[in-house]
């Protein structure tokens, strides 16, 4: 390879222009990779909610843009001085951050005081440049959480790759860098529930799933998935829910007391719906604790009975990406993968790239959990 070849380099990705607007697949020069970052060739990514409310600008990624933050692929290339990897790894990514602010020296890396800069602002947290440019020449918003995985080449911040072991099907791990470790961490990492616990889930969706699993695994007894969906309820109890409660029929809150017989030990919101919000914070028992992961709008206000919360002792905690040290968590989630005791891999259905719009509309419409893009 020449001087000019080492460069540049093209690659196809999916590109959103316009707010709400529609993916297409483009061809786009990659640069080279810097120091501290490893170039991943795709073999699939997920399709996750995030992607859709920063496609629709709820957080304001500027547009064009090659968004995806769920990837997994091989090891290209590395830079200088990257040391964790090298050429030819599998890998899983996840989110980035700056590995220097005391949120990350201390373990909580998901709540570094950098983490809109590394995740949401398009460009490498160091230099703040585009690894993308278009056929004008323009730049193309890239390191979406440090990685832009709708991209079928890509350049990643290090401290976003995770090793995954051969004998792990590379094309469906990449939901283990968001989604899948946001909702078990939640439970796994934050909650913690006990053996013979109770838990309330509000909102089946893939983050939510993946939260119930984590407590069936906890070995939490009592386990409730509320959703307004009877199919994915129906699939809620061939994960670990001991009980289903339609909230489009049912009162959630006098169903989970009755349940619970007074109400829940531990309770997770994955839908970010401030009427749903509150049935979490009502559904709980003394001392207990509610974690919410589900994104809102920024401006987003729910109200709740400080009165009665107060009496009950409970505690509410707000979670971004189940306050994971990725590296150590990731592993630990293939583990109950192997042991049968996290089957993520029912959750997921696989798309071609040029279905992206297709995988976009299904997980909107609630036709599949989690769609996965596979190059």
């Amino acid at each position: 390879m020449n001087d000019e070849e080492e460069d540049e380099m093209k690659t196809t990705a999916a590109v959103v222009r316009e707010t709400g607007g529609a993916f297409a697949l483009e061809e786009l020069e990659l640069d080279e990779p810097r120091a501290d970052e490893v170039q991943v060739r795709m073999v699939a990514s997920g399709v996750c909610h995030t992607d859709a409310i920063v496609r629709d600008q709820w957080y304001p990624t500027p547009l064009p843009a090659v968004l995806g933050h769920e990837g997994s692929g091989i090891v290209e290339r590395v830079g200088a001085g990257v040391t964790s990897v090298k050429p030819g790894d599998r890998v899983v990514l996840g989110f980035n951050s700056c590995g220097s602010c005391a949120q990350c020296m201390s373990g909580h890396p998901a709540y570094c005081a950098n983490f809109y800069a590394a995740d949401f602002t398009g460009r490498r947290l160091g230099d703040g440049t585009a690894a993308f440019t278009d056929a004008n020449g323009d730049p193309v918003s890239s390191h979406f959480f440090g990685q832009s995985s709708f991209s079928a080449l890509s350049n990643v911040a290090e401290r976003c790759v995770v090793t995954v072991p051969d004998d792990v099907p590379l094309e469906l791990l990449g939901p283990l860098g968001c989604g899948l470790q946001t909702g078990a961490g939640a439970v796994l990492n934050v909650l913690k529930p006990g053996p013979g616990s109770s838990f309330v889930l509000f909102g089946t969706g893939a983050v939510g799933l993946s939260g119930l699993m984590a407590a069936a695994a906890s070995g939490a007894t009592t386990i409730i998935a509320v959703d307004v969906v009877d199919s994915r309820l129906e699939l809620a109890r061939t994960l670990g829910a001991t009980h289903t409660v339609n909230s489009r029929t049912d009162d959630p809150v006098a169903a989970v007391k009755e349940i619970t017989g007074g109400g829940a030990n531990f309770a997770l919101d994955t839908t970010g719906v401030p009427a749903v919000y509150r049935q979490m914070v009502d559904s709980l028992g003394l001392l207990g604790h509610g974690a919410l992961v589900g994104a809102a709008k920024l401006g987003t206000e729910a109200k709740v009975d400080i009165g009665t919360s107060l009496l009950s002792g409970a505690s509410i905690s707000f979670v971004i990406e189940g306050d994971s040290v990725q590296r150590l968590f990731i592993p630990k989630l293939l583990a109950l993968y192997q042991a049968g005791k996290f089957p993520f891999d029912k959750l997921i259905k696989t798309y071609r790239p040029d279905q992206i719009n297709e995988a976009f509309h299904d997980s909107e419409t609630g036709v599949t959990l989690k769609p996965v893009l596979v190059y």
